[in-house]
């Protein structure tokens, strides 16, 4: 599986996190009581999973490359959409915390933020995966040199293997969500 694949592949699983998400603030959103240890492991796997171990590979070793070498479109598409939607993500998922948080402390108008925040994060990254799977990789396919993909793959398999408890941890996490939520 080359580098591209496997970032498809870890959109898949990110995907099902999204639909849990979407389903446990539906729950809410019906008057059911929030589960805040669901959330939190929500997040868990949002922060580590999708940010931290799909996003790096992303940023670091692949939107990096398609600036230096195939220029200033290749800038546009990383610098001013991808790049911009990881933070808006990073950003909706911090307010979450914090209504989360405030929600806790008695404020029951807070459950109204942890729904925006929560479904707003899906909506987005529903919307971002489909550009990064339809358009930006087949882009960087397209515009990439063999070589700098060979550097690219290698790099990916040597991260994978350096961070196989994160991402074990993490899709174990979603299979028992999975599971509970029936996704």
């Amino acid at each position: 599986m080359n580098a591209i694949e496997l970032m498809m592949e870890e959109h898949k699983n990110i995907k099902q996190m999204l639909k849990i998400v979407r389903k446990s603030c539906l729950s809410v959103l019906k008057g059911e009581e929030l589960n805040y240890d669901d959330f939190y492991r929500m997040i868990h796997f949002i922060k580590n999973y999708a940010d931290s171990h799909h996003h790096k590979k992303e940023e670091v070793m692949l939107f990096n490359r398609m600036v230096d070498e195939i220029g200033e479109t290749a800038e546009k598409v990383v610098k001013y959409g991808m790049l911009v939607e990881h933070d808006l993500g990073r950003l909706y998922i911090s307010s979450l915390i914090e209504a989360l948080e405030s929600l806790k402390s008695g404020n029951e108008e807070a459950k109204l933020d942890v729904i925006a925040n929560a479904v707003s994060y899906t909506n987005l990254l529903e919307r971002h995966i489909d550009k990064e799977d339809k358009v930006v990789y087949k882009f960087a396919q397209r515009g990439l040199k063999e070589e700098t993909f060979d550097l690219i793959n290698e790099e990916c398999l040597n991260f994978e293997n350096e961070n196989n408890n994160v991402k074990d941890e993490n899709l174990a996490i979603l299979e028992e969500l999975k599971i509970k939520y029936c996704i």
